[in-house]
C-alpha cells in the first residue's frame, strides 16, 4: 500500500513538473515573440530612415553641413572671446594659438567659398571675360618675330632687374657675387656638354631659374616669406615628432630619448610620415596638390605634362614613388621626358627622410627650401642637358594621375606604415654598408700613405681636395672649402645620409659659419648618388620593361642633370644667404608679432 502511495506521489509530482515546463516554455515563446516585435520595430524604424536618407540625401547633407558648420563658428566664436579677455593688447603670434586658428579658419572658408561658390558660379563668367585676351595671346604667339622680341625683352629685363637687385644687396658683401659666377659655370657646361646643343628650347631653361630665383627670394630674402616658411618647417618638424611617442613606447624611452640612437630616434618617422602620405592619397588630396602643381609647371615652363607631375610629385614622394603616380603613360614616354622623370628624381629628397637629415643637424627649412627650388631646376637643366627632340604623346586633356588601390582609409593607414619598412631597411642596411665601406678604403689609403710617408691619406682627404673648386664657384669661402668639398664627394660618391651625418660632425666642431652650413645643406639635398641610380633603374624598368635600354641609356646623364641642380640650388642659395640670415629668422620666429609688424618688415 505504501508503494502505492509513492508512486502516486511521485506521478502527480512529475505531472506538476511537466505543467510547469510547459507554462514555463509557453511564457519563454510570448517572451520571445514580444522581443522580436520590438526588434522588428527597430529593424523597420532603421530601414525606413536609411530608405529616407536615401531618397532625400541632398537635404539630409545639407543639415549635416549647416550643423558641423554651428559647431565650428561656436567654437571659433568662444576662442575669440576667450582670447580678447586674456589678451588686452591685442597681440598673438600668427605661427601658434589663436593666430593659427585664424589662419586655419580663414584658408578653410577660402576654400570653400571658392570650390562651392566662385568655381561653380562665378568662374565660367571670369573665363568668358578674358577669352579675348586669350584669343590675342594666341594671335601674338602665331606672330613668331613679334612675340621672339617681347620675349627676349622680357627675359632681358628680369636679368637685368636680378642683377641690380644683386648689386644693391651685395653692398656690404661682395663675395655673394661668386655664387652667380657658379651659375654661369653649370648652365654653361651643361649647355657645353648638352645631348643636342642646337636644338635646345631656352623657355623651360630660362624660366626654371626664374622661378628658382623667385622661390629664393620668397623663402631666403623677404622677410614675411622667410616667417611664413619657417613657420611651416617649424609645423612640419612638431608633426614628425610625434612619431616620437610610439618610438618610445616600442624601443623604450631609454633607447629613443636618452641614448638616441639613430635607428630607433630618427627613422620611426618614416612609419608615421608614409603612414599620413598614404591617407592623403587615399583621400585624392596628394593627387590634387601634383596635378595642381604639375599644371603651373607645365604652364608656365612649357614641359610636356608628365615630367611636369612627376617633378611635383618628387617634393613629396621618393624618386622610387612619383613615376607610379604615371605609371600608364611611362612607355608613352620620349627619352627626354624619361630623363627628365630620372633627373627630377635625383634632383630633390622625399618627405619620408627629411627626419633622418634633420637628427643629423640639418635645418627644416633648409631642406624643405632646396626640394621647393630644385623642382623647376630639375626641369630647367634637364632640358638644357637633354632636350625635347620628338613630339609628346601625353597631354593635359588624355592624363589621369594613379588613384589609390586602397580598400578603405584603415586599410590605406595600414598600408602606408607597413610601407615605410623597406625604406627604413634600406636606410639602414645603406648606412651600415657605406660607412663601413668607407673606413675600410680610408685604411687601405692610409696604410698606402704610411708606405711614403703620409699617414693621413684618406678618401675624405681627396673629396676635399677634388671639389674645392665647385665648392669656391658656390659661393664658399675659400678657406672652408675642404669641408664642403668633402660633403659634395661623400653625397656624391657614397649617399646624402653619409654626407649629413658627417655636416653634423663639423656643425658640432664649429667649422663651418652659418652662410656655409646653409650652403652645404643645398648642395647635398639630393638622391644623386650610385645607389639611387640603380634603385631608379629597377623601379622604371619594372613599371615599363619595354623601356628599359631608354632608361639605361639616359640613366648617367640624368646622374649628374640631379648633382648640378643640387649645385645651381645651392649657388642660388649662395647669392641670397648672408652672415645675418640665422640671427633674423631666430628673432623673426620666437618674437610675438603682430599684423602690422609683419608687414611692416617687408
Amino acid at each position: 500500500m505504501a508503494e502505492n502511495i509513492n508512486r502516486g506521489y511521485l506521478e502527480e509530482h512529475e505531472l506538476e513538473a511537466v505543467e510547469r515546463g510547459a507554462k514555463i516554455h509557453e511564457t519563454g515563446i510570448q517572451k520571445n515573440k514580444s522581443s522580436r516585435k520590438k526588434y522588428q520595430c527597430v529593424a523597420n524604424g532603421r530601414q525606413a530612415l536609411g530608405n529616407h536618407v536615401s531618397e532625400n540625401p541632398r537635404a539630409y547633407r545639407i543639415v549635416f553641413l549647416i550643423l558641423l558648420n554651428i559647431v565650428v563658428f561656436s567654437y571659433f566664436a568662444y576662442a575669440t572671446v576667450y582670447w580678447i579677455r586674456n589678451n588686452s593688447d591685442c597681440e598673438f603670434e600668427w605661427c601658434d594659438g589663436y593666430g593659427m586658428l585664424l589662419l586655419l579658419f580663414a584658408f578653410t572658408y577660402f576654400g570653400i567659398f571658392y570650390f562651392c561658390i566662385f568655381k561653380r558660379y562665378v568662374l565660367k563668367y571670369v573665363k568668358r571675360t578674358l577669352r579675348p585676351f586669350g584669343r590675342s595671346l594666341k594671335r601674338l604667339r602665331a606672330r613668331k618675330r613679334t612675340y621672339f622680341l617681347l620675349r627676349t625683352a622680357f627675359y632681358i629685363s628680369v636679368l637685368a632687374a636680378a642683377i641690380v637687385f644683386l648689386i644693391l644687396d651685395t653692398i656690404n658683401d661682395r663675395d655673394r657675387l661668386i655664387s652667380c659666377l657658379g651659375v654661369i659655370v653649370l648652365i654653361g657646361l651643361g649647355w657645353i656638354f648638352s645631348k643636342h646643343p642646337t636644338q635646345i628650347n631656352w623657355q623651360p631653361v630660362l624660366w626654371g631659374l626664374i622661378l628658382q630665383f623667385s622661390f629664393g627670394l620668397l623663402t631666403i630674402r623677404w622677410t614675411v616669406g622667410r616667417i611664413i616658411f619657417q613657420c611651416v618647417s617649424n609645423k612640419i618638424e612638431t608633426f614628425m615628432n610625434y612619431s616620437i611617442d610610439g618610438a618610445s613606447f616600442v624601443f623604450s624611452n631609454e633607447l629613443v630619448n636618452v641614448i638616441q640612437v639613430f635607428a630607433f630616434a630618427a627613422l620611426p618617422v618614416i612609419f608615421f610620415f608614409s603612414f599620413f602620405i598614404y591617407i592623403l592619397s587615399y583621400l585624392g588630396v596628394m593627387q590634387w596638390v601634383i596635378m595642381r602643381i604639375g599644371w603651373v609647371l607645365h604652364l608656365i615652363m612649357d614641359t610636356t605634362i608628365c615630367e611636369s607631375m612627376n617633378t611635383a610629385a618628387n617634393v613629396f614622394l621618393s624618386m622610387s614613388e612619383s613615376p607610379l603616380l604615371i605609371q600608364s603613360y611611362i612607355h608613352k614616354l620620349t627619352v627626354s621626358e624619361m630623363h627628365a622623370i630620372m633627373a627630377s628624381g635625383f634632383a630633390t629628397v622625399s618627405g619620408t627622410v627629411l627626419a633622418a637629415y634633420i637628427s643629423f643637424g640639418a635645418q627644416p627649412a633648409h631642406l624643405i627650401t632646396a626640394s621647393l627650388m630644385s623642382a623647376p631646376a630639375a626641369l630647367c637643366y634637364s632640358k638644357l642637358f637633354y632636350p625635347e627632340t620628338e613630339e609628346s604623346q601625353t597631354t593635359v586633356k588624355n592624363i589621369v594621375l594613379e588613384k589609390s588601390e586602397d580598400s578603405s582609409l584603415i586599410d590605406a593607414a595600414v598600408r602606408g606604415a607597413m610601407a615605410g619598412i623597406p625604406l627604413v631597411l634600406s636606410i639602414v642596411a645603406n648606412i651600415v654598408a657605406f660607412i663601413s665601406f668607407v673606413s675600410f678604403i680610408n685604411a687601405i689609403l692610409s696604410w698606402l700613405g704610411g708606405l711614403i710617408g703620409n699617414d693621413s691619406l684618406s678618401f675624405e682627404l681627396i673629396l676635399s681636395k677634388l671639389f674645392m673648386p665647385l665648392s669656391w664657384v658656390m659661393g664658399v669661402p675659400w678657406e672652408q672649402c675642404e669641408y664642403v668639398s668633402t660633403l659634395i664627394g661623400l653625397k656624391t660618391a657614397v649617399n646624402e645620409f653619409v654626407a649629413y651625418q658627417k655636416l653634423g660632425v663639423y656643425k658640432k666642431e664649429g667649422v663651418l659659419s652659418a652662410r656655409t652650413e646653409a650652403i652645404a645643406t643645398y648642395a647635398i639635398c639630393g638622391f644623386a648618388n650610385p645607389g639611387s641610380v640603380g634603385i631608379m633603374i629597377g623601379a622604371l624598368t619594372v613599371i615599363a620593361p619595354e623601356k628599359r635600354d631608354v632608361i639605361v641609356g639616359v640613366a648617367f646623364r640624368s646622374f649628374i642633370t640631379g648633382s648640378a641642380v643640387c649645385f645651381l640650388t645651392a649657388c642660388i642659395a649662395g647669392m641670397l644667404i648672408n652672415e645675418d640670415y640665422y640671427s633674423t629668422i631666430s628673432s623673426s620666429t620666437n618674437s610675438t608679432t603682430t599684423v602690422l609688424s609683419i608687414l611692416s618688415q617687408s
